[in-house]
C-alpha cells in the first residue's frame, strides 16, 4: 500500500481532521480495533503537543505521514518547530497519588506504551516523530 500523508495547520481545530486521518488508514491497513484505539490515542498525544509547544510565536504545519509495510503500520509526525525531543522526558511517577503527581507527562507516556517502537530524529530543520504498530494483535503494544 502506497503511503499517504495530510498536512494540517497546528491547531486543535484540526484535531478531528489528523484522527480521522490515521483512522481511515489504520482501517486500510488491518489493523484491530484494539491496535487502532491506542495509535488514535498516541497521534493525538503527538499532535496536541505540536500544537501546544511547536510553534509559540506564529503558526506552523503538521504532516502526518503513514505507511503500511511488511505487517507494520507506520506514522511519522513532523513539524518544523522549536527542535525537542519529546522522548527525552521520563515517565511520569503512576506510583504515586493522584492528588501528589505533577501535572503533564502523560501524553509522551501513552505515546511510548501504546506503540511498538517510538524514535525521534531532528532531520532538515523538522521534528519528526515515528510511531510503529505491528498490525497483528500479539506483538508488543496496546
Amino acid at each position: 500500500m502506497e503511503p499517504v500523508r495530510l498536512i494540517e495547520v497546528a491547531r486543535i481545530e484540526k484535531l478531528d481532521q489528523v484522527i480521522g486521518f490515521a483512522e481511515e488508514f489504520a482501517d486500510r491497513c488491518g489493523l484491530d480495533e484494539k491496535r487502532k484505539f491506542g495509535l488514535l490515542v498516541a497521534v493525538e498525544e503527538a499532535f496536541v503537543n505540536v500544537c501546544h509547544y511547536a510553534y509559540p510565536a506564529a503558526d506552523g504545519e503538521v504532516e502526518l505521514r503513514c505507511a503500511c509495510q511488511d505487517e507494520q503500520l507506520v506514522v511519522e509526525i513532523a513539524d518544523a518547530g522549536i527542535p525537542f525531543n519529546v522522548l527525552t522526558l521520563p515517565d511520569p511517577d503512576t506510583t504515586a497519588d493522584l492528588r501528589e503527581r505533577e501535572i503533564g507527562g502523560l501524553g509522551v507516556y501513552f505515546i511510548r506504551r501504546l506503540t511498538d517502537d517510538v524514535s525521534y530524529r531532528r532531520e532538515e530543520g523538522r521534528n519528526i516523530l515515528r510511531m510503529v504498530l505491528h498490525s497483528r494483535s500479539g506483538e508488543g503494544g496496546a
